[in-house]
């Protein structure tokens, strides 16, 4: 069992490459991640395996006969793609998803235990300022969390 945890800023290249924290990369059993559209513009990467996990649970429970699923479906399943790391630790990332998440330059990487989420740094610092009251109301709901 793995622990993708940290943030970390990185430079998207003229290619539409970004260098993976070695410290991410170690943890993960693969060179390879598959990177979709995740919500609030930033992109979520998985390990395969919990890629897998994620992607039948979603298929099993939807239903191409209910529209609200199947925009689920095409959001999360339809745009993912299998991507892998290069010898220097960089993994490309397709156009349509640098553009879907407004990648520039500067970019923010997070490893969210399971998963990873990559930030445009600008708009993940709008995020962080649009969340901030939400963030207090949804902590103080987490209260009953005994450590």
């Amino acid at each position: 069992m793995f622990l993708l945890t940290g943030e970390y800023r990185n430079t998207l290249d003229e290619k539409g490459r970004v260098s993976f924290p070695s410290r991410l990369r170690t943890e993960l059993t693969d060179n390879i991640l598959i990177l979709t559209q995740g919500l609030d513009r930033c992109l979520w990467l998985f390990p395969p395996d919990e890629w897998k996990n994620l992607s039948e649970k979603l298929m099993e429970s939807a239903s191409l006969f209910q529209s609200q699923k199947r925009l689920v479906l095409r959001r999360l399943i339809a745009p993912a793609q299998e991507v892998e790391f290069d010898k220097t630790g960089r993994i490309s990332i397709p156009q349509s998803l640098r553009e879907y998440a407004g990648l520039s330059k500067e970019c923010v990487i997070l490893g969210i235990n399971k998963y990873i989420e990559l930030w445009d740094s600008a708009e993940y610092r709008s995020y962080l300022e649009e969340t901030e009251s939400s963030f207090r109301e949804a902590t103080e709901e987490m209260g009953d969390i005994c450590l």
